[in-house]
Formats: C-alpha cells, sequence, structure tokens
C-alpha cells in the first residue's frame, strides 16, 4: 500500500471541504486509500472545471490512465495519481466499468452544458458520484448489501451540490437541475429574481426529492463497522445541514456558496466518533 503524499492531500483539499475534513477521521490505512480515490476524482474533475476547460489535459489524462490499466502489473509513471488509482483500483477490485462511467460524466462537462430532465441528470449522477460510492464500498470491504444504499448517498451528495452551485453552474453556462418539472425557463438569477414564488417551489422539491435518496442512504449506515460509520455519517450530516440552509432561504445560492467551516465539520466528526 502507498504512504499519502503532499500530491494527493493538496488534490484532496483543495477540491473537498467536507469530504477531506470528514475522511480524517477514518483510520490511517484507510484514509490513505480514500485520498488515492479522491486524488483521482478531484484531479479528473479539475481539467472539465477550469478555466478555460482544460480539453486536451483531461483526454491526455484518461489515456494515461487506460495504458496504466492495460499493464498487467503495476508499473511506475510520471503521474501518481494515476498510479495509486489503478493500485487500489487493482487491489480492492473495483469494476473497470465504474471508472468508465466516471470519466463519461467528465466528458459531459465537456460536450454537454444543459441537463433539463431528471433522466439526464440521473445519467450524469451515475457516473460522478454513484460509482463513488460503489469504490467507497469494496474500499471499505463492505458487503455487496451496502451498494444500493451507497449509491444513493453519492446521488444526493451530488444532488444538494447541483442546488449549492446553480450560481457557479450558470457561469459555466451549465445546468444540472431539472428545470423542465417547472415553469422557469432557466435558473439564471434575472429570470428566477422575476418568478420569485416559482424559484422557492423548484428548489423545496428538489430538497425534498433530495432527502428522499438521503433517507434512502442512511439505511445503509448498518453495514459499515463502527469504525467506519462516523466519518461516512458526518459528511452526510454536512450535507443535510446544507440542506437546511437553502430551505430557509433559496435565494442564498446565488449570494455565496453555502458550506460548513472546517469546525463544524470537525465537531461534528468528533461528536460522532464518541456515538460510534
Amino acid at each position: 500500500m502507498y504512504a499519502p503524499d503532499s500530491v494527493h492531500y493538496d488534490v484532496f483539499r483543495k477540491g473537498s471541504k467536507t469530504y477531506f475534513n470528514a475522511s480524517r477521521f477514518f483510520p490511517k490505512d484507510v484514509r490513505t486509500d480514500v485520498f488515492s480515490l479522491y486524488g483521482f476524482v478531484r484531479r479528473a474533475d479539475n481539467f472539465v472545471d477550469s478555466v478555460p476547460q482544460d480539453t486536451k489535459g483531461f483526454y491526455d489524462f484518461v489515456k494515461r490512465y487506460r495504458h496504466a490499466l492495460a499493464a498487467e502489473a503495476a508499473v511506475p509513471t510520471s503521474d501518481p495519481i494515476i498510479e495509486r488509482f489503478v493500485e487500489l483500483a487493482r487491489r480492492k477490485q473495483f469494476k473497470p466499468e465504474w471508472t468508465d462511467a466516471f470519466l463519461r460524466s467528465m466528458e459531459m462537462d465537456l460536450t454537454k452544458r444543459h441537463h433539463v430532465t431528471l433522466e439526464e441528470s440521473l445519467e450524469y449522477i451515475y457516473g460522478s458520484a454513484e460509482v463513488v460510492g460503489l469504490f467507497m464500498t469494496r474500499l471499505l470491504n463492505l458487503d455487496s448489501r451496502a451498494d444500493g444504499a451507497a449509491r444513493m448517498l453519492g446521488r444526493a451528495m451530488q444532488y444538494i451540490n447541483f442546488i449549492r452551485d446553480i450560481a457557479e453552474d450558470n457561469r459555466f453556462g451549465r445546468t444540472y437541475l431539472p428545470v423542465s418539472e417547472s415553469s422557469l425557463e432557466s435558473l439564471d438569477e434575472s429570470h428566477v429574481r422575476e418568478r420569485p414564488g416559482e424559484f422557492v417551489e423548484f428548489i423545496h422539491a428538489q430538497l425534498q426529492r433530495y432527502q428522499v435518496w438521503q433517507n434512502q442512504a442512511e439505511q445503509g449506515y448498518q453495514f459499515l463497522p463502527r469504525k467506519y460509520r462516523g466519518p461516512v455519517k458526518t459528511a452526510g450530516d454536512m450535507y443535510k445541514w446544507t440542506g437546511r440552509q437553502i430551505a430557509a432561504d433559496p435565494f442564498i445560492v446565488y449570494d455565496r456558496k453555502v458550506k460548513p467551516n472546517r469546525a463544524r465539520i470537525v465537531i461534528s466528526g468528533l461528536l460522532n466518533a464518541l456515538h460510534y
């Protein structure tokens, strides 16, 4: 098993405050693997979310990953992010099609701007988030009965990200929420401020959908060993906190990016660690 290094630490830390700080409550050996997983995930995401988008960088990254995966055994590469992910994938028996689905969703951010039906949103979410939940089940050596709940946890968290990041996604020219379900023409701020009631109703409906998925995900906590339950629950709790802030004032998504601060995450992690 590889030891953690500054590359994975920095990529993960800069990419996700909630996941990063919650993951620090895992035992050291598991934390190392989590950093290897999220280093790969965040690196791919960074290519498509950069301004301007680094299309060449993304496709070169995919090419290097496929080359490393095709090798019969782990071989040194110039990219420790890929090298360690491939080693992890082999050791924990990740299904290659999960990584393919993840990379397809990342590619969508280069080629598709608008996901305006729930079916389109869920197609993207499967690759961008649900398979990450599946990666985590294998990383934590969980019973396959946890797979459905793990997918729902990834789905629920990604959906909160969509709601929280409406203003940011507008700047990218992207739509991830199913606006076709409403009378809104778009989620542009100027448009929704002319229709405040419709916007509030739409956001509350999306938050209710998130809560259904989150409740389904929490049914899977029973499959987590006690030493793993705290970090996973902490991440879930922080997304629930984010949802509550937005529910109280849906227009907050245009004013700031709603995220728990590090102190809130750490305190939640400590309380969950004591409880479990």
